[in-house]
Order: C-alpha cells, then sequence, then structure tokens
C-alpha cells in the first residue's frame, strides 16, 4: 500500500468523545465514573476531552464501568458522529429472565423479547417431544434459521433431508421454509438456541396456535416480534 492509499487515521472517531457520550448517556458524572474505575476525575476529564493518550488498562477500566464494548468505543457513536438514522439498539436478558411461553413439544424462553420490530428472533427451548408421532405437523415459515444445541441430544427431522443427529455443541443453519420438526434423544434434557428469523404478521398467530391452554395470554402486543415456535 502507497503512502496515497493509507487511510485518513485522523477521520477515526476519539476514544474519549465516545466515552464522554456514553457516560452522558447512562447519565452518570465524572465523580461515579472516578468511583468504578478507580481513576482521578481530572484524568477522566482529560481523557474525555482527547488531552492524555488513553493507555488500554484505563480503556478496559472505562469500558467496564459504562458498560460498553471496547469496538463500540472505536465506532461511531450517536449524534454529531453517527450517520442520520442509525440505530444503536441493545437489550440484555438475563439468565433468569426472558418471556416464557409452554408449547406442546416443549418449553421455549424468549431472549430480547422488550425489542420491537427487529429482523431476529432468539430463543432458549427444552424439546419434550420424544416422537416425530408426538411431535405432529412440521413447522414452516418464512425466513432462516440457526439452532446450537445446548445440552442433551436434538434429532432434527425435514421434508427434505434424513433425519440429523446433533449432540451438545453441534449446530445446524437451514431456511426454514423447509418443514421442520425437533425430536429429544437420549434420558437427559435437551436444550437448543435458536435464532430465526419471521415476517412480523406470522408470529403471534404462530404463538396462539402453539402454545397449550392458558399459557399465552395474548398480553404481548401485536407490533412485538413475538417468536413463534
Amino acid at each position: 500500500m502507497t503512502t496515497d492509499q493509507m487511510p485518513d487515521m485522523g477521520a477515526l472517531v476519539r476514544p474519549g468523545a465516545a466515552l464522554k457520550e456514553f457516560r452522558a448517556e447512562r447519565g452518570l458524572t465524572l465523580a461515579e465514573v472516578s468511583q468504578r474505575t478507580g481513576l482521578p476525575v481530572s484524568s477522566l476529564s482529560k481523557i474525555e476531552n482527547g488531552k492524555v493518550e488513553l493507555t488500554i488498562d484505563k480503556l478496559l477500566r472505562i469500558s467496564l464501568a459504562l458498560d460498553v464494548n471496547i469496538a463500540d468505543i472505536f465506532g461511531t457513536p450517536t449524534g454529531q458522529y453517527s450517520p442520520q438514522g442509525s440505530s444503536r439498539r441493545r437489550s440484555i436478558t438475563r439468565g433468569s429472565e426472558g418471556m416464557a411461553v409452554a408449547t406442546k413439544n416443549g418449553e421455549a424462553l424468549y431472549q430480547a423479547y422488550d425489542l420491537l420490530n427487529k429482523d431476529l428472533t432468539p430463543m432458549v427451548a427444552e424439546i419434550q417431544t420424544r416422537s416425530i408421532e408426538e411431535f405432529g405437523d412440521f413447522h414452516r415459515h418464512d425466513g432462516e434459521e440457526f439452532v446450537f444445541v445446548l445440552e442433551g441430544e436434538l434429532a432434527f427431522y425435514s421434508d427434505s433431508y434424513t433425519p440429523a443427529y446433533l449432540k451438545a455443541g453441534d449446530s445446524i443453519y437451514f431456511d426454514s421454509g423447509m418443514g421442520h420438526a425437533y425430536v429429544a434423544v437420549g434420558d437427559v434434557p435437551c436444550r437448543i438456541l435458536s435464532v430465526f428469523s419471521t415476517s412480523r404478521d406470522q408470529v403471534v398467530n404462530f404463538v396462539q396456535s402453539q402454545s397449550k391452554p392458558g399459557e399465552f395470554s395474548g398480553s404481548v402486543p401485536a407490533t412485538e416480534d413475538v417468536p413463534h415456535r
């Protein structure tokens, strides 16, 4: 790469400016960040205003205190640095949280359920069906799906391939318009992580049709990307 082909490093967002904006978004004062990081308020102020270099050690301490990804710090924060209309949404679902729905084939715990109009829907499910006959009609829906086996063993049936047997750590990515079904294999519980895309119009009706009587109250807004299973 010649000199005239080198990227303009001066065009990169200054870490200090990004950190200042993240702190403001979280409603934290410099004193509060100082308490979380152990760094003096004066040092934090100089870092935010680009008056001192930011070491990796300090960067890690500040990013943990602000609960931000280091990659985001060197990206383009909101406000004057971000393109018009860019999105910076995020959703954290703790281990004990999620929207639980009991279906005829198992228990599902939907993640990031508070985000509306999202393109992907993740869920953690315990597969309780033990035979393809018990599962019933294959599922079919628009989009694509990724399944990762967290625990146990899963038999993945489809209308296009012979059954695939997946153990913990195995995964499968497929077009979800293809008929598919999940069956637990073995004596230990079978748990999977499924991430899929689907049109919003199909979702709520599917959840209602697959839920056990009394398990779905219909309290989730129709605009929510409530997953279907």
